[in-house]
């Protein structure tokens, strides 16, 4: 009986020794996080980018239009709400097909532009990407890090432990 006893006693000496070890090894495991997305539309160049986008006449001509419809379809929306209890159904059918059509119009609009800024973004995500995993390689290496996860897939993570603007501030430098 007595080394039934001395066994029990080894296995759980045994088995607190590496939950000790474990919880020390856990200890010195660097996690971290990095939003890579952010990151690269943070640079100085994809900021410059998207300056020249909406300074470019087409892009410019563009919002102006949205901005234009958007107002048009405001105005409507008063003087139909002004004069609603005195517009016939022939009057207020009219004002419904001019509000669908400034609508057809304003999303036409929307989608051209929505169009040009995706394409501004993967144009960018495109020449930046690249640069953005070498850098995060070497964040990794310097800082040290044994687990690096994608900022979205954490719910809670303490500001130091984010690499983001540290990737911001290298993909600056190497896009110089």
């Amino acid at each position: 009986m007595k080394v039934k006893g001395d066994n029990v006693k080894r296995i759980l000496v045994l088995a607190c020794s590496l939950l000790v070890l474990s919880g020390a090894a856990l200890a010195e495991t660097k996690i971290a996080v990095v939003d890579v997305a952010r990151a690269i539309f943070s640079t100085e160049v994809a900021k410059q980018r998207q300056d020249e986008l909406q300074s470019a006449s087409e892009f410019a001509t563009q919002q102006a239009k949205y901005d234009s419809l958007a107002a048009d379809m405001k105005a409507l929306q008063k003087e139909v709400e002004g004069k609603a209890m005195t517009l016939s159904q022939e009057q207020g059918a009219e004002y419904q097909k001019k509000m669908e059509y400034l609508r057809a119009d304003l999303e036409l609009v929307s989608r051209k532009l929505q169009a040009e800024i995706k394409d501004l973004q993967n144009r960018i995500m495109q020449e930046l990407q690249p640069k953005a995993l070498e850098a995060v390689k070497e964040l990794v290496t310097e800082e040290k890090i044994m687990l690096l996860l994608q900022r979205e897939a954490v719910i809670s993570a303490t500001p130091d432990m984010d690499l983001t603007s540290k990737l911001i501030d290298r993909l600056n430098k190497k896009t110089q």
